[in-house]
């Protein structure tokens, strides 16, 4: 059954022992100069403050909605926001994160004037004064040159009608990679305007904080990387075939940034990993060094490293 629509926006945002950075999370919310939004604050089983200092906003804020549960992963914390959520639209922020005043105005009528299923603004540390209108196969190459926006869930926003198909998977630690190609998939269009209204916290704390110090890369991240990876060219290559031969390099490009990256930080435990990418990237070697997507460095390494 669909459920009943009540507000414009449902923004939801999981928290889990982050009582330092979560009050400005929600603060930055309540904020809005868009006032029609419901938030849903889930509690995903926080050991500090966390739970309460939500449960103090709520107080103060009938818009707010707090759920508590026990501790699991991020996806199924999201699917607890989203069992509740009832917008028109759906956002998401991280409680480590924060948004610009006008940020769900900003989205929601880049979303509404162009007629999209997803809208997607700018952050902090991919900004471009820039707008375009996108079909879902044009929004997934961009998507996978990971230069404009990234797989993230904060930064866009998804119809009802995408998010009543949303349901993040419910093990793993990296729902957004497993997960939002398949939503732009089912986009009628894509609307993106690059302007910065949302900025990502990075610290050691942080779930991909590895994407930035790639020092703190394990085996375990590697491998449900890759085979998100390999499930996204396969399922991506029989929906788009068109540009099938796109979605390979871009996985090969991943292969060969994190061969890279574990030769030169010499780290330790990818072993297994390593031999898997380096062996797919020898079988397909020439196609990889043909496509007309490969960047001059990822030739270097190829001749350097295989």
């Amino acid at each position: 059954m669909e459920k009943e629509r009540q507000t414009k926006i449902s923004v939801i945002m999981l928290t889990h022992n982050r009582e330092s950075l979560v009050f400005r999370a929600i603060e930055s919310i309540l904020k809005q100069t868009e006032a029609d939004f419901e938030f849903i604050i889930v509690d995903n089983g926080s050991r500090d403050r966390s739970g309460i200092i939500a449960e103090e906003y709520a107080a103060k804020d009938s818009r707010i909605r707090v759920i508590h549960r026990e501790e699991g992963n991020i996806g199924s914390g999201r699917n607890t926001g989203l069992d509740a959520a009832c917008g028109e639209y759906v956002a998401f922020i991280d409680d480590d994160d924060w948004a610009e005043p006008d940020f769900l105005e900003f989205l929601y009528t880049l979303a509404v004037e162009n007629e999209a299923d997803v809208a997607i603004c700018g952050a902090a540390d991919k900004a471009f004064d820039e707008k375009k209108i996108m079909t879902p196969e044009e929004a997934l190459i961009e998507l996978m040159w990971r230069k404009k926006y990234n797989m993230a869930f904060p930064t866009k926003l998804f119809s009802r009608r995408l998010a009543d198909r949303l349901r993040f998977p419910e093990e793993g630690s990296y729902d957004d990679i497993a997960l939002m190609y398949r939503l732009l998939a089912e986009a009628s269009k894509v609307a993106y305007n690059g302007l910065p209204k949302y900025t990502f916290y990075r610290h050691e704390g942080n779930n991909s904080a590895w994407t930035t110090d790639h020092s703190l890369l394990d085996a375990a991240t590697l491998e449900e990387y890759l085979g998100a990876y390999r499930t996204r060219t396969e399922w991506l290559s029989e929906r788009f075939p068109a540009s099938a031969a796109a979605f390979r390099y871009f996985e090969w490009s991943f292969m060969i940034s994190m061969v890279e990256k574990i030769h030169r930080l010499k780290l330790a435990g990818c072993e297994k990993q390593l031999e898997k990418m380096m062996w797919e990237l020898r079988e397909h070697r020439e196609e990889f060094l043909s496509s007309p997507e490969i960047l001059d460095f990822e030739k270097e390494w190829m001749g350097a490293l295989l």
